[in-house]
């Protein structure tokens, strides 16, 4: 019979569980991944196997990101008794048949496994190395298999770590000299294809426990492998306290719960992830499981199972490095950096590289006047604290950044992402083309959040560019083709036509780029004052919002679960469907990027977007239909437009093109043509 490719659906257990049991003949090459995973991969589409006579003589494992375009390969396995009929070749084939709208496909192998013959005949090429974090620590060299789209881009998504805080049990079954009962689910944590994408630390308690062992050569050997997770030193003045807020709450939460020495090592473990100003807590502890809701209310720490890290990494490290419910309700103010506090803020700012406090304070100082109008601008927080600084200046086209930092700050991830793009608005209002970087050590955290907003290096420097067209491939091709000659850096050619996936990606690096004739859809989205108020600060609010750097990057919205043909990536035009009086409001206020859609229960929503802010469970439940299940739309990069749409020139618009339009679109949410997106957009933006 012939071998057949299958793309495996979760209701298919048989073919799952035989590729479960081909994964197990091989986990000392492919690292440990557990039967969950299997099963998450298939309700994903992401398990392709290769079937003859019913059996599973391969298969490929990998994972579809909803933040990237790219396609993460963590599984190609072929028995080892099938091999040589092209049955590998005939895996990448189909997935890339099955995702063409991906950028590409990203894999990473051992080198000691010799395998880079094999990947070359895959069509692959190198992509860097990295340290694995198995007990060797081992290189594991990364693979990259171009799918054909805008080269210029498949550099551009970064791979952020999460950084996943651990108890004892998990560190014993990772590097214990004994083997504990159910530890693969531990070890799943440090297989090769996670090598870049979870980063594991320990705090304080984990330390006190090794301390604590009887036996010698395993205490010893214990606290000699802790040099391969990074160290956390939370405040203890701080973690004292958050652990007594812990136990008051857990003990009203849990009225049956013991009171005892076990109950405070645990609490221990999340009030030091907290403090140590990190999200995720992995554990297999009963009893910190039975804790989680409670480290979740009091601490904003996720305490999960290991196979929950694997299972749910790239949502983890999106709730663990962009937290805008944290900046909501904060008082965090902007203002000038006053002449001869240069060295007070040298304290705030760590300093990176040779660039040492005095030479930074002189750098600040050399920015006050001179024949550069420079703005030296500075975020504080609540408390006063300076959190952010960055200065500024026009200089023709390019919009120049001499100075970009962050401090050391719980939502410094978040801050730096707000501030990225609080600076390509600026360029754009400043009509600026290109924005350069000059700073030469840019704090880590807005370095490592610059590559998802397409900057790229350029000089030693980091450099973007704003293409503010609105349009056909050809006249975005055409402005960013003379911005990247003008560099003297490749460009790279657009076509009409282009997937989805890929023109959302142009559009987020050559932001506000609008490739108007790709395949990205776009919908109009009815919403009532109290969220726009609420999301966007449209109607204004008597008391104006306190966070500084203006609306989040990503925020979720909620309505009842009925589809209308919703589809990611896409586009989003905001229309505010009414008013505090009869004919108020009723106006498109903005734009946004849409990045996921997720039907579920309201309480399953909350929880997994809770982080975004805005809504409360009760709210979000409101929103459910008669079926019990509501529709979440995570959304990004809103545009408030400078000049709101009316209801009567949206018709107007609409009209004068010919298009199909009727007042029902605008009771829930309905596709539109790219024609009428790209009229309303440009009439939102319109100065005359």
């Amino acid at each position: 019979m012939a071998i057949k490719l299958v793309s495996v659906s979760p209701t298919q257990d048989e073919l799952i569980d035989k590729a479960i049991a081909l994964g197990d003949r091989y986990t000392k090459t492919l690292g440990l991944l557990t039967p969950p995973a299997y099963r998450k991969a298939a309700e994903d589409g992401g398990l392709l196997a290769a079937v003859e006579a019913d059996e599973v003589l391969g298969y490929a494992l990998f994972g579809l990101p909803k933040r990237s375009a790219r396609i993460r390969l963590a599984h190609l396995c072929v028995a080892e008794e099938q091999r040589g009929r092209g049955i590998a070749r005939r895996l990448v084939e189909g997935i890339k048949e099955r995702y063409p709208q991906r950028l590409g496909i990203k894999a990473k192998c051992r080198r000691d496994y010799n395998l880079s013959g094999m990947w070359r005949s895959l069509g692959f090429v190198p992509d860097g190395e990295v340290r694995g974090r198995g007990r060797d620590g081992e290189i594991l060299d990364g693979w990259w298999l171009d799918l054909g789209h805008p080269d210029l881009f498949t550099e551009m998504e970064s791979d952020a770590l999460l950084v996943v805080t651990v108890d004892h049990g998990v560190f014993a079954d990772l590097r214990g000299l004994a083997d504990t009962a159910d530890a693969e689910e531990s070890r799943a944590l440090e297989a090769g294809w996670m090598a870049d994408l979870v980063e594991l630390a320990y705090t304080p308690q984990l330390v006190h426990q090794i301390r604590d062992l009887t036996d010698t050569a395993e205490r010893q050997h214990q606290r000699a492998t802790l040099t391969g997770l990074r160290k956390l030193s939370p405040d203890s003045a701080a973690v004292d306290e958050r652990t007594h807020e812990l136990l008051v709450a857990a003990t009203e939460a849990i009225p049956d719960l013991t009171v005892g020495p076990e109950l405070r090592l645990s609490l221990q473990y999340v009030a030091e992830t907290s403090c140590a100003g990190l999200q995720v807590l992995a554990t297999r502890d009963p009893l910190l499981s039975r804790l989680a809701d409670v480290a979740w209310e009091v601490a904003r720490v996720r305490v999960v199972s290991p196979s929950t890290v694997t299972l749910h990494v790239d949502e983890l490290r999106q709730a663990q490095v962009y937290r805008p419910a944290d900046l909501m309700g904060t008082e965090f103010r902007s203002g000038d950096v006053a002449p001869g506090a240069e060295d007070e803020l040298v304290a705030f700012f760590h300093q990176m590289g040779g660039d040492d406090g005095s030479a930074f304070a002189e750098r600040l100082r050399s920015l006050n006047g001179g024949a550069v109008a420079w703005r030296r601008e500075l975020l504080r927080d609540g408390q006063g604290h300076p959190v952010a600084l960055y200065a500024w200046a026009l200089d023709g086209r390019t919009l120049v950044v001499p100075v970009l930092r962050t401090a050391s700050h719980p939502l410094e991830e978040t801050l730096a992402r707000q501030l990225l793009f609080l600076i390509k608005r600026l360029g754009r209002d400043c009509g600026a083309e290109i924005i350069r970087i000059s700073d030469p050590h840019p704090s880590e955290a807005a370095r490592s959040a610059a590559g998802d907003d397409g900057f790229f290096e350029h000089d030693g420097r980091l450099v973007a560019l704003l293409v503010n067209v609105c349009g056909p491939a050809t006249e975005v091709e055409a402005v960013a083709g003379g911005l990247a000659r003008e560099l003297t850096v490749d460009t790279t050619a657009l076509r009409a036509g282009m997937p989805a996936e890929v023109a959302a990606v142009v559009e987020r690096a050559w932001w506000p780029a609008k490739v108007i004739d790709s395949k990205l859809p776009s919908f109009l989205v009815p919403i009532k004052p109290r969220w726009s108020t609420e999301l966007f600060n449209v109607p204004a609010m008597l008391i104006p919002r306190s966070d500084a750097l203006g609306i989040s990057r990503e925020h979720v919205y909620y309505r009842s679960s009925g589809r209308r043909g919703e589809s990611v990536p896409a586009r989003l035009l905001w229309y505010v469907s009414e008013g505090s009086s009869p004919g108020e409001g009723q106006m498109v206020v903005g734009s946004s990027r849409l990045d996921e859609v997720l039907i579920d229960t309201p309480d399953s929503l909350f929880s997994k977007f809770e982080h975004l802010g805005v809504y409360g469970r009760a709210e979000v439940q409101e929103a459910a239909d008669a079926s019990g299940r509501a529709m979440a739309l995570r959304f990004s990069d809103t545009e408030i437009f400078p000049k709101p749409v009316t209801l009567r020139r949206l018709t107007s618009l609409a009209r004068e093109r010919g298009l199909p339009w009727s007042p029902n679109s605008l009771i829930s949410l309905s596709k539109i043509s790219k024609e009428l997106f790209q009229a309303v957009y440009q009439e939102g933006h319109r100065t005359t």
